[in-house]
């Protein structure tokens, strides 16, 4: 086979070669002869899902509109990709994914309610999606309550463990604390100032940054919060100028760094010499906010698109080649893109599409070939991973300029940070 044709109907050449050296690879999974039986239905699926003997169904639902879509149709752009190369393999327990795709509009009541249609109505199997902790609050207890199985992408505050989501991105031990002390240690910082768009993940981001910088003898010297889609921020600029913090920690999320990082570059602030450490600018990000006007910031991250390896350019050859060459891929967009292969080897390692049979065999579940290396399922739902830092280049890319030397433990409940 040398092409496929998506659900859409575009052609994607070269899949042959780019399936051979980009799959994932799970090292639990069954031996090859059982993943390419088709087991009966009635064996697979005992508690209603969407399955039938040659189809899967699951749900893709972020948001595509509103001030939230710079940053979620990389998820949807990867968790797309995904799902076509697994087809291409033919498919989970040989059944091909079929997806329903919804828009959460960048509304957190939107999300509620077509979380429960694609669990109550469509029966999905799995749904892949939320971006925003708020999104995520406002879903959850409707798969705990239909005991659905989310898979959510995007890095977050920790304080969570629930048994129907599995985090792919890095909680607040991973990329917080361990980013600020990077900072510390590298540049000498002793003062910061907190931003963050005004819901619950910068809130309480910033809350644990806060208590670890206050622990280890630094000081915050000004917090402030916007709401999302927020376009005026001269004023706190004028205040940061003021109080001449070490380092400007900025968790604003959305359209809203378009205009944030263009005025703090008009005002005159420049990013070589003014430290600036953000935890939630990806290179998706940095296409709607340009790469003259965030030159300079560093950023605490698992995943960079510039990341060396041959996991990673096998990904971002197939990513670009799917969805345009301009492209470009962030964090969260690879950890959406891993979801759909972490549930395809849960499935697959427990034989069945049954939630509490999957959620049982994703538990110690390894992924040697993941873009951004080895990860692995711990038993609190988080991955194991490690923690980078990016220097922002003007071409929109980052520099990886620093990496922990072991995977980090998820910890989302971490002591002393509640």
């Amino acid at each position: 086979m040398t092409s496929h044709r998506n659900p859409g109907g575009s052609t994607l050449p070269h899949w042959k070669r780019l399936v051979g050296a980009a799959m994932l690879s799970a090292t639990a999974l069954a031996p090859l002869d059982v993943l390419a039986a088709n087991p009966p239905t009635a064996e697979v699926n005992t508690t209603g899902l969407a399955v039938t003997d040659t189809e899967v169904t699951v749900g893709i639902l972020h948001s595509v509109t509103g001030t939230m879509a710079i940053s979620e149709t990389g998820s949807v752009q990867a968790e797309k990709l995904a799902i076509e190369q697994i087809n291409a393999m033919g498919g989970v327990l040989g059944r091909q994914i079929k997806y329903i795709q919804e828009d959460g509009a960048s509304d957190w009541p939107t999300f509620a309610e077509k979380a429960r249609k694609l669990l109550v109505n469509d029966k999905a199997a799995a749904v892949f999606g939320c971006w925003t902790s708020a999104s995520r609050k406002a879903v959850l207890p409707i798969f705990e309550r239909e005991n659905g199985l989310l898979y959510y992408p995007t890095f977050y505050e920790g304080l969570e463990q629930s048994k129907n989501v599995i985090y792919t991105g890095q909680e607040a031990t991973q990329q917080i604390l361990a980013g600020l002390d990077w900072v510390a240690e590298e540049k000498g910082a002793k003062s910061f100032y907190l931003l963050g768009s005004d819901y619950i993940w910068p809130r309480t981001s910033n809350k644990i940054a806060r208590k670890h910088i206050e622990m280890n003898g630094m000081k915050v010297v000004g917090e402030d919060y916007f709401p999302l889609g927020h376009t005026q921020f001269n004023s706190v600029i004028n205040k940061i100028k003021l109080t001449k913090p070490d380092v400007i920690y900025a968790i604003i999320v959305g359209g809203s760094n378009v205009a944030f990082y263009k005025q703090l570059k008009a005002a005159g602030i420049d990013l070589s010499k003014q430290t600036l450490l953000t935890i939630s600018v990806t290179e998706d990000e940095i296409q709607g906010i340009g790469g003259e006007n965030i030159a300079g910031a560093y950023a605490a991250m698992k995943y960079f698109q510039s990341l060396d390896n041959e996991n990673n350019k096998a990904f971002v050859q197939a990513f670009q080649e799917r969805w345009g060459k301009d492209i470009v891929i962030g964090d969260v967009t690879q950890a959406a893109y891993l979801g759909p292969w972490l549930w395809k080897a849960a499935v697959e390692k427990a034989g069945s599409f049954d939630v509490d049979k999957v959620r049982e065999a994703s538990i110690e579940l390894e992924l040697t070939t993941a873009p951004e290396g080895y990860v692995k399922i711990h038993p609190n739902h988080h991955l194991w991973s490690k923690t980078r830092i990016g220097l922002a280049r003007a071409d929109g890319q980052y520099d990886v300029i620093y990496e922990t030397k072991e995977l980090m433990e998820p910890n989302p409940f971490p002591e002393g940070y509640q």
